[in-house]
């Protein structure tokens, strides 16, 4: 196992090096001048050369990348170019935003959605299997601004549950955000749940149907021993690899949810520095992100080998 591990985390650092090595190249071809962005259309040519020169434009990329790969990893983020102020506060602040939602999200939409998943599978083709299917594809063919509004409509404006705003204010803790981060949730969970629903109940399905299943029953062992010992932990390694994926997309990647209930996450800020070019800001939001999926993906792995032992042999 410990060897498994290694080869993983040792995996981990690669995949973070190349990663890096692929948004900084990326955001060199942005479009746009950097500095006329900045400094407006007025700036004259010695303006413009000297913010060239202060943020060290005009250097080699290869310079530019073994520098702000430096100071990445020491934690020296540099200054935002638009809002001339940090970007390592900035972006960590956004950041924990963005981890109380999809921790919440994940609460919600892990359980339900694995569970309408098994249900489903051990009931194939019977009439709850066509209901939680048609209904969780229903729900999902919906656009996330339409399935926020609705929300917003039953639960803010009809039965004033919860506020339509989720504008969390800075430094509040998680209990006092957390009214303001239900909806928001409650969204994204919707747009998750068919995913994880049908693919827990394909592997369920697939699982039933194997010989183990039908050995293990002929010499008498309870279905629901079979079902829990057996049959769910092969049927949920795929699912967890959606999971894994999907926390990726809950950092960041929730650009609609967060502008309809007008949310504090790490997708608004990242939209905000792609309209001004601000290269430094996408650099660290991109590469928080990717720091965030691979150790959502290190996780799914050591999960992996705890449900399938034979992954830690190979």
């Amino acid at each position: 196992m410990s060897k498994f591990v290694v080869r993983r985390i040792g995996f981990l650092f690669l995949t973070l090096f190349i990663t890096s090595l692929i948004v900084f190249v990326m955001t060199q071809y942005v479009p746009g001048d950097v500095a006329r962005v900045v400094l407006g259309r007025e700036a004259g040519e010695e303006a413009l050369e000297a913010f060239r020169e202060e943020f060290g434009l005009n250097d080699p990329l290869p310079v530019q990348y073994l520098r702000w790969l430096g100071d990445f990893i020491t934690g020296d983020w540099g200054i935002s170019l638009s809002t001339k102020t940090e970007i390592r506060p900035l972006v960590m602040e956004r950041l924990g935003s963005s981890l109380r939602l999809a921790a919440l999200t994940l609460l919600f939409a892990v359980p339900l959605s694995i569970f309408l998943g098994v249900i489903a599978g051990l009931n194939e083709n019977k009439p709850v299997d066509n209901v939680i299917s048609v209904g969780s594809l229903s729900v999902v063919g919906l656009p996330e601004f339409v399935t926020g509004l609705v929300l917003i409509y039953i639960f803010a404006r009809t039965l004033d549950w919860l506020p339509a705003n989720s504008s969390v204010p800075p430094g509040a803790t998680f209990m006092e955000a957390l009214p303001m981060l239900i909806l928001p949730a409650l969204t994204a969970t919707l747009v998750l749940l068919a995913y994880v629903a049908r693919l827990t109940r394909a592997g369920v399905v697939a699982e039933l149907k194997r010989p183990y299943v039908r050995t293990a029953t002929l010499k008498g062992m309870p279905r629901r021993t079979v079902i829990s010992k057996h049959v769910l932990r092969n049927a949920l390694l795929p699912t967890i690899t959606v999971i894994a994926i999907s926390v990726g997309w809950l950092i960041s990647g929730i650009i609609v949810i967060e502008n309809v209930f007008n949310y504090p996450g790490l997708g608004r800020l990242l939209i905000f520095a792609i309209d001004r070019r601000d290269l430094p800001l996408i650099q660290a939001i991109t590469m928080v992100t990717v720091v965030v999926f691979v150790l959502a993906n290190l996780i799914a792995d050591l999960l992996y080998a705890y449900l399938n032992p034979r992954i830690r042999l190979e």
